[in-house]
């Protein structure tokens, strides 16, 4: 998909004035359209949106004031450049007072039309940014960070490394929890868009009636609650990149709306027929089997095909084991460092349980239990009787068994001994007990005699 450019609108009365705008710009690459009139300029607005207009303040139809605050109600967005002859600068100094951007005064040199509307452009970029900046909490740890070393997942992230060069639709599948809103972050920060917004869409969480809402924007009265103009996340990820979470939770309705989004790149918003151009790269996730659901009627084939361009499936955790013992100390690492836990690392003996367990919960999983063991530990190492907590003892019983809290000291106990060749003072010292309390263990567990 070639790269959109800003749209950029010129209204003047003056043909030669309006042509000159329109060379000069579109050898730029920018998509230009011009008006002949204040009332011609206002149509087009009607029914599309533009980054920056150009408007000239003597028109025989509308005094460029009064276009200007019919600009400024129809889209508070766009960049307003006035264009001014002598005659008329009190006036564009009245409209920057009004919302106007800046003025150009007649005649002017081609590099500073040039310059200005690119000054404009950059104001409506951090404006923007501002708004994403206020509605998204950007991660705290900076750069997205996908820890591996199975074969498994490099081929995962050689695959993200080639399809991040490009503008292809991403749709990354898997398990809950097995990563993939970090390998999408990870092919937004490897792309050319990696410094403009990274906008995430969370379709399992979104109300179902503010859905539109949140993808298009809202005009203000568009429905009850609409108090305000509302920016939505197309928009925000103007430049960037629109990550679709679990996109097999929206409705049938709304995916029709998403389709003819991602097929034209072009939205309105709620309440408003107004076309709003947008460049965005498009990256989905799902945890189903959306070729199922195609077959059951509850989502849409043509989407689905518009969506998988380039398919990334990442396997869960039970099936990239030699993943976890990095992942695991990754997580050790980043939470002793959050609590200030004086946690020195994990005993072998608890590795062997935590690589063991399945993992039903992925990545996600693996990283609340690191927490809560970090949170719920007070040794210098993590130790089996540490993972009881999280219930990773389960898998060493015999299926169906109940397990007690007196089975799993004595097994720690028993794995304990074992580890210091039965010497009861180390194995103490490791246990966080003394030897007279150890030994009163050892005999209510009937593992040596009073």
């Amino acid at each position: 998909m070639a790269q959109l450019t800003a749209q950029i609108l010129v209204i003047d009365d003056d043909q030669a004035l309006r042509e000159a705008c329109y060379q000069i710009l579109a050898r730029q690459g920018f998509q230009v359209e011009t008006a002949a009139s204040g009332n011609q300029g206002l149509a087009l607005l009607e029914r599309a949106s533009f980054d920056v207009i150009l408007l000239d303040l003597v028109m025989p139809d509308m005094d460029g004031l009064e276009a200007l605050r019919r600009i400024k109600a129809m889209d508070t967005d766009s960049e307003v450049i006035i264009i001014s002859g002598y005659g008329t600068i009190p006036s564009a100094v009245e409209s920057i007072k009004a919302g106007a951007f800046h003025f150009l005064s007649k005649p002017f040199a081609p590099d500073d039309l040039r310059h200005l509307v690119a000054r404009a452009l950059e104001k409506r970029r951090l404006n923007l940014e501002n708004i994403y900046l206020r509605q998204e909490l950007k991660s705290k740890d900076g750069l997205a960070t996908v820890v591996y070393q199975s074969e498994a997942m490099a081929r995962v992230m050689e695959m993200a490394k080639r399809v991040a060069a490009t503008d292809s639709t991403v749709l990354i599948t898997g398990e809950s929890g097995t990563g993939k809103g970090l390998v999408a972050q990870r092919i937004h920060q490897m792309s050319p868009r990696a410094r403009r917004p990274f906008i995430t869409v969370d379709c399992g969480t979104l109300v179902e009636t503010l859905f539109e809402s949140e993808l298009f924007g809202h005009v203000k009265g568009a429905f009850t609650g609409a108090d305000a103009n509302k920016i939505g996340k197309f928009e925000l990820a103007q430049h960037g990149t629109l990550f679709f979470d679990e996109i097999s939770n929206i409705s049938l309705e709304v995916q029709a709306k998403l389709l003819r989004a991602v097929e034209e790149r072009k939205v309105s918003k709620v309440g408003s027929h107004r076309v709003i151009t947008v460049d965005v790269r498009i990256i989905a996730a799902t945890n189903k089997d959306l070729s199922q659901a195609i077959k059951d009627g509850t989502f849409r084939g043509d989407l689905f095909y518009r969506l998988n361009v380039v398919n990334i499936q990442i396997p869960p955790l039970r099936e990239r084991k030699s993943d976890i013992p990095i992942l695991a100390q990754h997580f050790l690492e980043k939470y002793t460092s959050r609590l200030r836990k004086p946690i020195q690392g994990i005993s072998p003996e608890a590795m062997d349980l935590i690589i063991k367990h399945d993992w039903p919960g992925n990545v996600r999983e693996l990283e609340n239990t690191m927490e809560r063991l970090v949170v719920l530990s007070n040794g210098p190492m993590l130790e089996p009787a540490d993972l009881a907590y999280a219930g990773l003892f389960t898998d060493q019983f015999p299926e169906g068994q109940a397990v007690t809290l007196r089975d799993l000291e004595r097994e720690h106990i028993l794995r304990t001994l074992k580890k210091f060749a039965q010497n009861k003072s180390e194995a103490a010292r490791a246990l966080g007990i003394d030897r007279k309390t150890l030994r009163a263990k050892l005999k209510r567990y009937r593992i040596i005699d009073a």
